[in-house]
């Protein structure tokens, strides 16, 4: 059901980056909740248990899986909203399907076939981000492990390419190759201005070009986007300087309605 929403709407997937505290999640999701019964749009929560690709080794990862699924459960229950979380080895899909309706397999992992294939076998949605090292063309190959492994919901994300040192850049012309194999495509906006180790052991970034990059996915024809938010970002324990301040976020949300 929630699939067919997500191509049959514009959808929306939002929420901090880090499970820093249950406070956090529920003030984010709040206003998730809001934003989908104002504009009659899928919106799914999404908040990471376990950062696993952290820049340093001394930076805050999460709660776990244990502790993040149950996170995620009172977010459910609390507020009535589907909710996504990344996950990194095959043994994690079982454990978050138990609660979980998409499961999201990052940038960096997307050609992990058994990752791919245990998230397909647990008959969720799976949305593949595309890696900063692949074309929107080499995305075909992520998208048919899952449906060869029993599984035909796939979204594609895309997040941007590497591009020199600690950039990236996104050639737009991705979202319309990944459309082309009859997949919901989403925009990464907020992970797409990162600058991955840019900032002294983090990543950097600029938050300002969120709003730029949803609305170019949006003329290239992209069925959803992803936009992590916080109450407070410049002092968020992940990928602050790129997610969109929560008072802002349905600003950002409304021209791509």
């Amino acid at each position: 059901m929630l699939f067919e929403q997500m191509r049959q709407k514009p959808f929306f997937i939002l929420g901090p980056c880090q499970m820093e505290s249950l406070d956090l999640l529920y003030t984010v999701a709040e206003k998730v909740a809001e934003i989908g019964q104002k504009y009659n749009v899928p919106v799914i929560f999404k908040s990471s248990f376990d950062k696993a690709n952290r820049t340093s080794i001394h930076s805050q990862r999460g709660p776990g899986l244990e502790k993040g699924m149950e996170m995620l459960q009172k977010v459910k229950e609390q507020f009535g909203l589907p909710v996504t979380t990344d996950i990194h080895e095959p043994f994690h899909a079982a454990v978050a399907a138990e609660v979980v309706d998409i499961l999201q397999i990052p940038a960096f992992l997307c050609r992990q076939t058994d990752l791919l294939v245990a998230a397909a076998q647990t008959g969720k949605i799976v949305n593949v981000k595309k890696a900063q090292f692949l074309s929107g063309q080499d995305m075909f190959y992520p998208a048919q492990k899952v449906i060869e492994a029993g599984n035909e919901q796939v979204i594609l994300t895309e997040r941007g390419n590497m591009y020199g040192y600690n950039n990236l850049v996104v050639d737009f012309r991705n979202i319309y190759d990944m459309k082309g194999f009859g997949h919901p495509v989403c925009m990464d906006c907020t992970h797409s201005v990162q600058r991955p180790g840019g900032a002294g052991g983090k990543t950097g970034g600029d938050r300002t070009f969120v709003p730029m990059m949803a609305l170019a996915a949006k003329a290239f024809g992209a069925d959803g986007y992803f936009m992590e938010a916080h109450p407070d970002p410049d002092n968020a324990l992940s990928d602050g300087p790129n997610m969109v301040k929560l008072h802002l976020l349905e600003e950002v949300i409304k021209p791509l309605l």
